[in-house]
């Protein structure tokens, strides 16, 4: 049994077991849990570390390829993570650091080419080589391979970090917030965004909801999780966002029709030809058009199925 994230308490109640819905990388079952004394959610127990890279597949990142349907998935995802762009911006501007921008979990660094079209200056981090790679040759993004509390990066360098959908992937997310400390300039930000298990989706949804994704998110976050681990980590908040339009929509499109996810099929390696690919991809989005409203709706009232916040070291 694992201990909790937040409270460091044991025991757990079972909540439901689950597999691998979106990337069939598995049949393997896991139990997923909430602690009996904050409510944290967690897969209970933790799987093996040395077991957890066969749920990740190789091209686990967004790199879109040249043929259409690939060209109208970029269009739609540079459409979409304007959302992220407006965001980080913001937080540079009020910001007094000067230093690049560090994205932790780049893949393949569709955010910072937005950002450095921008003219801010960027850098990618990643576990994947090809990820990094794909960064540097698509986006023209300086990306480093590396775990980001080993890397070799220098004290004070960076005006903002950012880590979109990556904490909760994480044995120790603690030890991440940890480094960005260290690691960011003085009146720095630190930009994390994860799925909110107390969103509306997530209540509706039950074990269905995306964001659960099972067995790849090792803990699931409430806005108050994290905000009491960032604050444990020396940071305050400052800002929160709970919706997202290029992650909520599409979540709950994703929930509902797993199989027909773009990137569960491109992973998958689901055969099908050109035309079947762009009918999917259309009917694909037509229902993230159609979760659009629920998703504002849920946001409005706080429960989101994503929070962004915005952090400065105290």
């Amino acid at each position: 049994m694992s201990a909790c994230l937040i409270c460091g308490g044991a025991q757990a109640a079972p909540m439901f077991r689950g597999s691998d819905r979106l990337y069939h990388t598995t049949e393997e079952e896991f139990a997923v849990a909430r602690c009996a004394q904050c409510g944290m959610i967690r897969l209970d127990p933790l799987p093996d570390p040395a077991q957890l890279g066969r749920y990740y597949p190789d091209n686990y990142w967004f790199a879109a390829d040249s043929s259409t349907a690939g060209r109208m998935e970029e269009a739609y995802r540079r459409l979409v993570l304007r959302d992220h762009v407006r965001f980080v911006a913001r937080a540079l501007e009020s910001s007094s650091a000067r230093g690049p921008l560090l994205d932790v979990g780049c893949g393949g660094g569709l955010f910072l080419g937005m950002m450095r079209e921008r003219g801010v200056n960027v850098a990618g981090l990643d576990f994947s080589r090809e990820a990094a790679g794909v960064a540097w040759s698509r986006q023209q993004v300086p990306a480093l391979v590396a775990d980001f509390p080993r890397a070799p990066l220098r004290p004070g360098a960076f005006a903002a970090i950012t880590m979109f959908h990556v904490v909760e992937h994480l044995y120790d997310p603690q030890a991440y917030f940890t480094a960005a400390r260290e690691l960011l300039a003085p009146d720095g930000r630190l930009i994390v965004q994860v799925p909110n298990a107390a969103s509306g989706q997530a209540r509706l949804l039950g074990h269905r909801w995306n964001g659960y994704d099972v067995p790849r998110h090792l803990f699931d976050f409430r806005a108050r999780d994290l905000e009491a681990l960032l604050a444990r980590s020396g940071f305050e908040v400052l800002r929160r966002k709970f919706f997202s339009l290029r992650d909520n929509p599409a979540g709950l499109a994703s929930s509902l029709a797993p199989g027909l996810d773009p990137m569960a099929r491109r992973i998958r390696r689901v055969p099908e030809s050109r035309g079947a690919r762009l009918a999917k991809d259309l009917i694909y989005l037509a229902l993230v058009a159609a979760s659009l409203p629920f998703a504002a709706l849920e946001a409005a009232a706080g429960a989101g199925s994503s929070v962004m916040v915005e952090a400065r070291p105290r």
